[in-house]
């Protein structure tokens, strides 16, 4: 069996699972988000490496559970993005910068006015957003430079715990794809980073490790996980893909669709080709398997924003169903945009300055129709970015949202096609795929697939759901326009 971790953004999670595909039942610890003045966000990495610590340790106590298999390997995955900066020890220079950090925002509209993105997305197919790893990268060094200066690798989070853990200066490919890889080498584009300006920096990035690379545990580290010295680590890919292996996309033109915190959208393609898009948006991302890439729209949007909403009304998540059923689809004439990020979107448009709103509101609307105002609008979003993608396959949802019985119902009338929804950790799943991939016995991913029920696209909503995503995207066009004049 494998130890799985999934170290997100404000939550770790961690469980065994088998080769035949049993789980024992995940195990959370909560990290600590500093959100600051100035659109800051911000981690600790002692605080994250000790929440893996909890949860390992957890997760190892339901051993029995699974007839006394032994552990071969720890399997990694977690949040993307942001920028892990660390010193030859593995200790962090300052705190890390969130991917949902937003101080960096002047400097992507700089590089929006002079080109450079639409130039840097031609070369490596990156949208970049400011919790990217190269704007916030060129504001420390305009503001800070003596913490580049003090750093020895700007990585990010899973690379940072695999440093603490193993010792290894690492980074997966599927992380270094975002913003300066040539997916198709596996090595950085220096024109990439002279057009950011970084190309001084570059003794910072470490060159991803090559396909099926395993890392051993410390001695110390492996005391305080409770595991055994030189048990191999398997470092990534990060969640966004990893998702999608766990959740089954085998096939070049299958979707997938994370309905969490954010929203993601992703296909897998057997060539490392940017979406077919008209702005520079999305990525592409470098897979642990020869000849497969992920296209990916990562939105900023999400079950995030339909916490604050239900926060609001002091609603609280489990009444989420019966609310969506009290509301009809249309939401009685209200409608909404869903940015409610405020570092604004990056997918499949980027814009720091992108704001949510309610239209169509009037004494007669009640909790409900706010709340299906707000899921519709997420799903249109999610539309959007499969529609940018050019999706072609079957589509599978994961996350939080998809838990969610008449959400995903919405998500299928506005995609038009039934979702195969799965319910289980599939991050961990899939990291723990790549893992057995790594160690030279892979599964069987068709038959290893997370266990899944299918949510039909029905006539009715398809049809009325078509005509309200019409409507949709001409409110995002009105509102764009408000946007750049600000």
């Amino acid at each position: 069996m494998i130890v799985g971790v999934d170290i997100g953004t404000s939550v770790t999670k961690a469980q065994l699972i088998s080769r035949d595909g049993r789980t024992t039942p995940a195990h959370e610890a909560r990290s600590t988000v500093y959100t600051l003045p100035g659109q800051r966000v911000e981690q600790d990495l002692d605080n994250v490496v000790g929440t893996v610590e909890t949860v390992v340790r957890a997760a190892l106590a339901d051993a029995a559970e699974m007839g006394g298999e032994l552990v071969e390997a720890l399997a990694l995955t977690g949040q993307g993005d942001g920028l892990w900066l660390r010193d030859a020890t593995g200790a962090p220079v300052g705190r890390a910068l969130s991917w949902m950090d937003g101080r960096a925002a002047d400097r992507l509209d700089r590089w929006t006015a002079d080109g450079t993105l639409r130039a840097l997305h031609e070369r490596t197919g990156v949208g970049l957003f400011p919790g990217s790893a190269a704007p916030l990268l060129a504001h420390l060094a305009e503001h800070e430079p003596e913490r580049l200066e003090a750093a020895h690798v700007a990585g990010y989070c899973v690379d940072a715990v695999v440093q603490r853990l193993t010792g290894a200066v690492t980074v997966d490919a599927s992380d270094a794809s975002q913003p300066f890889l040539d997916v198709a080498t596996r090595t950085y584009d220096e024109t990439a980073l002279d057009l950011c300006g970084l190309s001084d920096h570059r003794r910072l990035l470490p060159d991803p490790a090559p396909p099926g690379t395993l890392h051993r545990l410390l001695p110390d580290a492996a005391r305080r996980l409770g595991l055994p010295a030189g048990l191999p680590v398997s470092a990534g890919p990060f969640d966004i893909p990893a998702c999608a292996f766990g959740s089954g996309v085998a096939e070049p033109g299958e979707g997938n669709l994370i309905i969490g915190t954010t929203l993601a959208a992703q296909i897998l393609d057997s060539e490392p080709r940017p979406a077919a898009a008209d702005e520079p948006a999305g990525m592409v991302l470098a897979t642990p398997y020869e000849g497969r890439f992920l296209r990916v729209m990562p939105a900023m949007i999400g079950t995030a924003g339909l916490d604050w909403l239900l926060k609001l009304l002091d609603v609280k998540i489990e009444a989420l169903d019966a609310l969506l059923v009290q509301s009809p689809p249309g939401a009685s004439g209200v409608t909404a945009l869903p940015f409610l990020s405020a570092s604004g979107e990056r997918a499949p448009f980027v814009d720091a300055r992108a704001r949510g709103r309610f239209d169509g509101l009037s004494p007669l609307a009640g909790r409900a129709d706010l709340v299906r105002a707000l899921c519709e609008a997420v799903a249109y979003s999610a539309r959007h970015c499969m529609d940018t993608l050019g999706v072609c396959g079957s589509i599978t949802a994961c996350g939080g949202g998809a838990r969610s019985g008449e959400w995903a119902r919405i998500f299928a009338g506005v995609l038009g096609r039934d979702l195969d929804v799965c319910d289980d950790a599939v991050g961990i799943r899939g990291a723990a795929q790549t893992a057995w991939h790594s160690l030279g016995t892979p599964v069987d991913a068709a038959a290893w697939r997370a266990p899944r029920r299918t949510v039909p696209a029905e006539a009715g909503l398809i049809d009325h759901y078509a005509e309200g995503y019409a409507d949709y995207r001409l409110a995002l066009d009105a509102a764009r326009d408000g946007w750049s004049t600000r």
